[in-house]
């Protein structure tokens, strides 16, 4: 019993950690209709530079951090302007199979400045393990999951109360309706890739303090993405849900298939086994919109 609550925390750990990043699709999807398939990258690209910043240039941890949020905002701003604002008006797959380029380019560009060997963070919190219940959780763990919780509870407060939030509500409700109450729909687009790279950015940067970086951590947009499609594509509650669901299921059916079946490696393919029932289910999510066309 105390192996598989082990299995739950570090499941519930990892997952919170899905749903930072599956919020990042999911604000895209919601202000343009495309899904950003460079999103792993982006988790990848912002680990490595806050490791970087910390290891090469001997910058404390918490500026690295800080500058590393600065530089997500100035990428993802980049991103929109450069690649994507000129593909406006154009078919949705063009879009999307520019964000399929965009991560093969910054996996290379990440290959070239920093290769691909394992790199581990120092140790920024005490190693001991917290015994909580009488299971030992490493501070580590602990600082991660309230993290992405308050992340999410600040984000959730941003797009239901403040004016930009409103605003990008508005603009992934109709974009048409939207422009014509004055709402700039090219700034709302840059804003969402901004907020997209940074909440990337502190995922890769927790994930780096557990496990290390390396070149193969851009394959987390892809493990992501059952997580979005359990939420639901449009749902800020359903990214944060659906990514703790899939964390915790990862590791419980890992475990099983090694206890049961004596089978390893299960955790690699737990969520897209996850994605294929999921889509034969609710192919809209737990809270996804479902679109009803009438002819």
């Amino acid at each position: 019993m105390e192996y598989y609550l082990q299995l739950i925390i570090n499941g519930l750990v990892v997952g919170s950690i899905y749903s930072l990043v599956a919020l990042g699709f999911v604000i895209i999807y919601k202000a343009t209709k495309v899904v950003n398939f460079a999103q792993g990258e982006l988790v990848m690209v912002g680990a490595y530079m806050c490791f970087s910043l910390t290891v090469q240039f001997q910058i404390p941890f918490l500026l690295a951090f800080v500058m590393t949020l600065g530089f997500s905002v100035i990428l993802g701003m980049a991103i929109e302007r450069m690649i994507l604002r000129p593909l406006i008006g154009e078919p949705i797959i063009s879009v999307i199979m520019v964000t399929v380029g965009l991560s093969s380019v910054l996996k290379a560009l990440v290959q070239m400045f920093w290769g691909t060997q394992l790199r581990a963070y120092p140790p920024v919190l005490p190693q001991e393990p917290v015994f909580i219940a009488g299971l030992p959780i490493s501070p580590v763990y602990i600082a991660a999951f309230v993290l992405s919780v308050v992340l999410f509870a600040i984000f959730s407060a941003f797009f239901k109360y403040s004016s930009v939030g409103i605003a990008m509500r508005a603009t992934a409700q109709d974009q048409q309706a939207a422009q014509s109450m004055g709402i700039g729909i090219k700034n709302i687009f840059a804003l969402s890739w901004c907020i997209a790279a940074v909440v990337s950015s502190i995922g890769g940067v927790i994930l780096g303090n557990i496990n290390g970086i390396n070149s193969q951590l851009g394959h987390l947009g892809l493990k992501v993405f059952p997580a979005v499609i359990l939420g639901g594509l449009d749902s800020l509650l359903g990214a944060a849900l659906g990514g703790l669901i899939i964390g915790v299921l990862e590791n419980i059916g890992d475990g099983l298939a090694k206890d049961i079946l004596g089978l390893g490696g299960f955790r690699e393919v737990a969520a897209f086994v996850i994605l294929v029932l999921i889509l034969m289910i609710r192919p809209y999510g737990l809270f996804g919109t479902e679109e009803i066309e009438r002819v």
